[in-house]
């Protein structure tokens, strides 16, 4: 990325300043509309900028890119504890595969939680 191109905090200064010219739509319906996409864009951009750091801080590259041919020819490795962490999900200690949330045992092994 060049120095000439936004970066993520002109980003959300733009969105704050939304906020302030959206809060002056006459029609309430519109601006509660605006209002909301507004919120949920700066939410979205705030979770990025945290992700991205996490990722960072962990010696991963946020911005690599992977190739879906690749990808389908070697699948994924189970996850990592702290991938789990990152993620919100858990990692079966019998096998490694993710465990679905809902469910109280591995539907790849069968080992409960």
């Amino acid at each position: 990325m060049s120095d000439d191109e936004p970066k993520l905090d002109a980003f959300l200064r733009h969105l704050q300043a939304e906020v302030d010219s959206a809060s002056e739509i006459v029609d309430k319906k519109e601006r509660d509309e605006r209002l909301f996409q507004l919120e949920v864009a700066i939410q979205e951009a705030i979770i990025f900028a945290n992700r991205y750091r996490e990722l960072q801080s962990q010696g991963v590259n946020p911005m690599m890119l992977v190739d879906p041919k690749i990808q389908a020819d070697h699948p994924a490795p189970p996850a990592t504890k702290s991938q789990s962490i990152l993620l919100g999900v858990h990692v079966c200690e019998s096998c490694g595969k993710l465990l679905e949330s809902d469910l109280d045992f591995c539907p790849s092994c069968g080992a409960k939680k």
